[in-house]
């Protein structure tokens, strides 16, 4: 197991056929008055045949990939299974993780000039899939990003419930879903995306 923060993620996954591998794991947290407060562990999980996509970028350091938006483009946009695995640290309602996860993909897509009524009803349903949930301590947010399809499935699990799902089917919505967890310099969590531009240039190197 690799442990993130004391939170154990298993180094291999094995998600429809394929195995997926930990390429980049983090947290989520924030600074207040020099006090460190965690609110999440994130696990990235891809197919290891990632690399194949990557080869423009042999032979940089992880430092300088973790700088390139244009490698972590690429890296969203290569056509191999993506597995998202985030557990809570700090407890939380789901409404506020769904309103998060609304808003910021909702400034991505205006951004983008991508933002209709598709989207915001496609983010509505998010929403109201989180609303009733209540994230306590080592509850699972998982998100599932198929090879073959622009479409998204987020689960979540807590101790003593079965894991519900849902299926995002709108492709804007989910490339701005990939994007706010790995999109480079403008991703969530610096130290995912960090580790996940030193293990992929190791993978390179090799």
């Amino acid at each position: 197991m690799v442990n993130v923060d004391e939170i154990p993620f298993p180094p291999q996954i094995s998600i429809a056929t394929k195995p997926l591998s930990l390429l980049g794991h983090g947290i989520t947290d924030i600074e207040i008055h020099f006090l460190q407060i965690k609110f999440t562990a994130i696990g990235v999980y891809l197919e290891p045949k990632i690399v194949g996509h990557l080869q423009q970028w042999k032979g940089k350091p992880g430092s300088e990939l973790a700088e390139n938006d244009d490698f972590f483009e690429a890296l969203i946009a290569a056509p191999v299974e993506k597995f998202l695995r985030v557990v809570v640290i700090k407890e939380i309602k789901g409404s506020q993780y769904g309103v998060q996860l609304e808003s910021v993909v909702r400034d991505r897509l205006a951004e983008a000039d991508k933002y209709e009524e598709e989207e915001e009803e496609a983010l509505e349903k998010i929403v109201e899939f989180f609303q009733s949930k209540y994230m306590k301590k080592n509850s699972i947010i998982t998100f599932y990003f198929p090879s073959t399809s622009p479409t998204a499935e987020i689960g979540f699990a807590t101790e003593g419930k079965e894991e519900s799902k849902i299926k995002v089917e709108n492709a804007n919505v989910v490339e701005m879903i990939k994007k706010w967890y790995l999109g480079g310099t403008r991703g969530v969590s610096a130290t995912t995306i960090s580790s996940l531009a030193n293990s992929i240039s190791a993978e390179l190197a090799k």
